[in-house]
C-alpha cells in the first residue's frame, strides 16, 4: 500500500483511512456535484422502466425504484401503482390482492383502494358503514406502457409529469422497429452502472475477451472528445489507435490473426470499425458519436444495422435494474428475421456474457475516492449534465 492509501492505526476497523501530513490524491469527493452526489437512490421527476408490461397483471407485483416501494396491477387492461404499504398497520399492500373491480385489499384486515387515486374506499372487517373510509389515501404513481415495458413516474415535488414520449429517445417516438431485451436486477449504485456504460475506457480492455467480440478488433486507445446534442451528450472519436508501444514496458494490441483487420479511418458508428453500410434510419439521424447518454440514465450505443439502449434503473443505493433493449429499424418478414438472431445468440452473447461483464465491475465498483484519467472526460461530463439538469428541474418544481 501506498503512503496515501495506509490506513491510520487509531483508526477502528471500517473507518475510511486517514492520513496525516500526507497530501492525499485524487478526488476524495463528489461534492463539485452535489445533487449526483445526493442520487444515490436516483433522480426524481423522471419516468423509469420498472417490468415487462406482461409481467403485470391482477395479482399485485411488488417493485422498488429510487427507494420508493411499489405495488403494480392490471385491472380493465390498464396498470396502476400504488404506494406499497397499508396506512393501517404497514403491510405489503402486494401481498393482497383484488376484491372488487377497480380495488386492492390489503390482506390483514380487508382495507380496500381505490386504484386510480388511492382513496380507502372500503374496510372489509368494519362493515359497510365504516367511518375512516375517505379519510385514508394510500399513494399512487403515474404510470405509462412503453416498449413492452411499464414505466412508473417518480414525483419529486408532487407536479404533474412530463410526456413519457419526451424522455424516450426522439428515433424511438418517430419510427417503427423491431426489439428484443433484457430486464435483470443488479447489485451496484446505479450510477456505476450509467459511468461503465458511457465510460471512454474500459470496452477496449474489459470487453476485449467477450464472445460478443471474438471476431472483431478493438481499438487499444483513442482520443475523444464529448460534445452536446441537445438533451444528450455524446463521445466522438478524434483519433482511433489500435496498438500502441509502451516505453519501457512493450508492444500491446488488441488485434489477433483471426479478427478482421480494423480500418484506418477514424469512425464514430460502431466501436469496432467504419461500416460499409448504414441502415437508413439510423444514418439520417446523423448522431455525432456513437455513444450518447441523458438523464436520468438513458445510455445509447449506435451500431450500423441497429441500436443498443441501456436503461440504469435505481432500485436503492445498493441495487439497480438494468434494462437493455435492442432495437432494428425494419419490418415485415425482417423482423421475424431479427428475432430469430436475438432469440438464438445475440440475448446470450451481448445481453448475457457480454453485458455480464459490466455488471462485475459495477457490483465491484467503490468510488468515491478515485483519481481519474483523461479518458474520464466523459465521466465528468456526465455529471455536470445530471447536476445542471436536476437543479434545474428542483428550482422550476420549487423542491428542496
Amino acid at each position: 500500500m501506498t503512503g496515501s492509501d495506509s490506513p491510520d492505526p487509531k483508526d477502528g476497523d471500517g473507518a475510511r483511512p486517514r492520513t496525516r501530513g500526507v497530501a492525499r490524491p485524487g478526488r476524495q469527493d463528489w461534492s463539485a456535484w452535489p445533487e449526483y452526489d445526493a442520487a444515490a437512490e436516483g433522480f426524481r421527476g423522471y419516468w423509469y422502466p420498472v417490468t415487462w408490461s406482461s409481467h403485470v397483471t391482477g395479482k399485485p407485483l411488488a417493485i422498488k425504484v429510487c427507494g420508493e416501494k411499489i405495488a403494480l396491477i392490471r385491472d380493465g387492461g390498464r396498470a396502476y401503482a400504488l404506494h406499497d404499504r397499508c396506512p393501517h398497520r404497514g403491510v405489503p399492500l402486494s401481498l393482497g390482492d383484488q376484491q372488487f373491480p377497480g380495488t386492492l385489499s390489503c390482506p390483514y384486515h380487508g382495507w380496500t383502494y381505490r386504484l386510480n387515486d388511492g382513496r380507502l374506499c372500503a374496510v372489509i372487517t368494519d362493515g359497510p358503514e365504516s367511518r375512516i373510509c375517505g379519510k385514508v389515501t394510500v399513494r399512487t404513481y403515474p404510470v405509462e406502457e412503453r416498449l413492452g415495458m411499464v414505466w412508473v413516474y417518480v414525483p419529486l415535488a408532487n407536479e404533474e409529469p412530463h410526456s413519457i414520449d419526451s424522455q424516450l429517445p426522439e428515433e424511438l417516438v418517430e419510427n417503427q422497429f423491431v426489439m428484443g431485451g433484457r430486464m435483470q436486477d443488479r447489485s451496484g449504485n446505479w450510477r456505476f452502472a450509467a459511468e461503465n456504460g458511457f465510460d471512454e475506457g474500459h470496452a477496449k480492455y474489459l470487453h476485449r475477451t467477450s464472445m460478443w467480440r471474438m471476431f472483431k478488433p478493438m481499438p487499444t486507445w483513442n482520443i475523444t472528445k464529448i460534445v452536446p446534442g441537445g438533451r444528450w451528450i455524446y463521445r466522438v472519436q478524434e483519433e482511433v489507435h489500435w496498438d500502441a508501444d509502451f516505453p519501457g514496458v512493450g508492444r500491446w494490441s488488441n488485434k489477433r490473426w483471426w479478427k478482421l483487420q480494423p480500418p484506418k479511418e477514424t469512425f464514430n458508428i460502431g466501436n469496432t470499425g467504419k461500416p460499409r453500410k448504414v441502415d437508413p434510419v439510423i444514418e439520417k439521424c446523423d448522431f455525432p458519436g456513437f455513444a450518447s447518454l441523458s438523464m436520468p440514465g438513458v445510455l445509447r450505443i449506435v451500431y450500423p444495422n441497429f441500436i443498443h439502449y441501456e436503461f440504469y434503473v435505481p432500485v436503492d443505493a445498493d441495487n439497480h435494474r438494468y434494462v437493455g433493449v435492442m432495437i432494428n429499424f425494419t419490418e415485415g418478414w425482417k423482423a421475424a428475421g431479427f428475432y430469430v438472431k436475438y432469440l438464438g445468440a445475440i440475448r446470450w452473447l451481448f445481453h448475457g456474457q457480454f453485458t455480464g461483464q459490466d455488471a462485475w465491475m459495477v457490483d465491484v465498483t467503490d468510488a468515491p475516492p478515485e483519481k481519474l484519467y483523461r479518458p474520464d472526460v466523459s465521466l465528468t461530463a456526465w455529471r455536470g449534465l445530471a447536476q445542471d439538469e436536476f437543479a434545474k428541474k428542483k428550482a422550476a418544481a420549487g423542491a428542496k
